[in-house]
């Protein structure tokens, strides 16, 4: 069997708003309530929020979409008034990459944690 990330858990302040606010960003499922959990399904991986009092170690997430995906993603963000930047770095605000052919950008969720959407995998070589 290959091995298959199943589920992170992830710190917020308030685990529903936090939940709510990525499945309505990215227009996935509503988030379902589970022990001192909300989770939300992205493909095959589970994001399971939990809240916490203690400080917030911000992370990143990438989460690959398609074309027309972007498009909606990318309205979603403007029509909410959400900083974005085009690089990691914040050096590109208000700007989208076109990385190896995709297009992409960075924003924070409610809690600090920084968020990437992109079309595209990066190449490594």
């Amino acid at each position: 069997m290959a091995v298959i990330l199943d589920h992170t858990i992830v710190s917020a302040r308030n685990k529903e708003e936090t939940a709510q606010f990525l499945a309505e960003i990215l227009s996935l499922p509503e988030p379902v309530s589970w022990g001192h959990f909300a989770i939300v399904q992205v493909g095959e991986l589970s994001m399971d929020f939990v809240d916490t009092k203690d400080e917030i170690q911000s992370r990143h997430f990438a989460f690959k979409v398609s074309e027309t995906e972007f498009d909606e993603i990318f309205a979603r963000i403007q029509s909410k008034k959400l900083q974005y930047w085009a690089d990691p770095s914040k050096n590109r605000p208000n700007e989208i990459n076109t990385r190896d052919g995709g297009r992409g950008f960075y924003f924070y969720d409610p809690n600090g944690h920084f968020l990437e959407v992109l079309t595209r995998s990066y190449e490594i070589s």
